[in-house]
């Protein structure tokens, strides 16, 4: 008999279908509604670890409501921190356009926390990796809003694709800045039945 190595993501996120896909990962895609906002004096850390758990909670509490196959459940979620900052998804296209300017010749930081349940209990890993844009143009701002990418991303910028041009330096997980970082992701998987190699 082969072993069921579906899970469930709880995640709306195509980048994050997409790299679970690619590590060959068999999944179904549930729903996941939880209030993203943070809460007053939330450290970005604590922020991020919560919303993880709550939408692996939400997650999971669909699969039982629905009565559906029991199998691990994965759900992140990303924001980017700027100084003590937590900047979300841009609310329009003039909210992603003053993001990208305060993130401009600086740093800043990408946090993902990843979060696993079952039946049984509920694990996390968080990822922090660090960002440098190079300094920005007016006119590269303004065209990079108008092509629509950074408008369901945190930090309205999505760097594997054409805000890759806009960092010079990154030190941590390439994948945890996509929004689902590889390593801390294989470690939960293993942990719960479900290594990738």
């Amino acid at each position: 008999m082969i072993q069921d190595r579906r899970i469930y993501l709880a995640s709306a996120s195509p980048r994050r279908k997409e790299l679970l896909t690619n590590l060959g990962i068999p999944l179904e895609v549930i729903r996941a509604d939880i209030n993203e906002d943070p809460l007053p004096g939330e450290a970005p850390i604590a922020y991020t670890e919560r919303l993880a758990r709550e939408k692996a909670e939400s997650g999971w509490a669909h699969v039982l409501q629905f009565g559906l196959p029991l199998r691990p459940l994965l759900a992140a979620d990303t924001t980017v921190v700027l100084g003590d900052r937590i900047i979300g998804k841009p609310v329009d296209e003039a909210d992603a356009a003053a993001i990208l300017r305060q993130l401009s010749g600086t740093e800043h930081q990408v946090v993902t926390s990843v979060a696993m349940r079952d039946a049984e209990r509920l694990e996390l890993k968080t990822s922090v990796s660090h960002v440098r844009f190079r300094k920005l143009s007016e006119a590269e701002i303004s065209n990079y809003v108008h092509s629509r990418e950074p408008m369901d991303k945190a930090g309205a910028y999505g760097i594997q694709g054409l805000a890759g041009i806009f960092v010079e330096e990154i030190r941590g997980s390439f994948t945890g800045i996509v929004g689902l970082p590889l390593c801390e992701t294989a470690a939960l998987l293993a942990d719960f039945g479900h290594p990738v190699l």
